[in-house]
């Protein structure tokens, strides 16, 4: 079975039922990869026409909600980082209001970044992880997670730069 035009013939209607429980358009091409590697790694996949729109809309349905829990625990890592952030900053109003545009603006940045960067970023800083931890929790050696961590930071000085 030809996957590239099964995935072709399909994409519309797979499209529009990602974009329904996704509700974010820039991340429907994200979870249809996954539904293309997904069905490419499955033992069980159809090898007849028969039946495959089913079981591509339960690959579709289910590569949607891992991303919609990995979008969540990525909102509420944020939301815990400036939480934490807005209770460690002084309660003067100007002093407020300045320290909270800095962290919509840090937010902001950090959204810019791609996934690997961010997430090394927000468990060097909210989880005041060393390098060293780092390491160890994610599989990686020391000297990757540096140089990850080196790279991550100038880029993100780099998306505040912008602004």
């Amino acid at each position: 079975m030809d996957w590239n035009s099964v995935f072709a013939e399909h994409d519309g209607w797979l499209r529009k039922v990602v974009a329904a429980r996704v509700g974010e358009p820039q991340a429907v091409s994200e979870v249809l990869q996954e539904v293309a590697l997904a069905a490419s790694k499955q033992p069980n996949r159809p090898t007849e026409p028969t039946g495959l729109a089913a079981w591509l809309y339960r690959v579709a349905i289910r590569a949607t909600l891992v991303y919609r829990r990995k979008a969540g625990r990525r909102k509420r890592l944020l939301d815990r980082y400036s939480q934490e952030r807005m209770a460690t900053e002084p309660r003067e109003p100007l002093d407020w209001l300045l320290a909270d545009e800095r962290d919509g603006l840090v937010r902001a940045a950090l959204e810019r970044l791609g996934d690997q960067d961010r997430e090394i970023l927000l468990l060097k800083y909210s989880e005041n992880w060393t390098a060293a931890q780092i390491a160890e929790r994610l599989g990686l050696r020391l000297p990757a997670v540096e140089a990850r961590l080196h790279r991550a930071r100038n880029r993100l000085r780099a998306a505040l730069g912008d602004w």
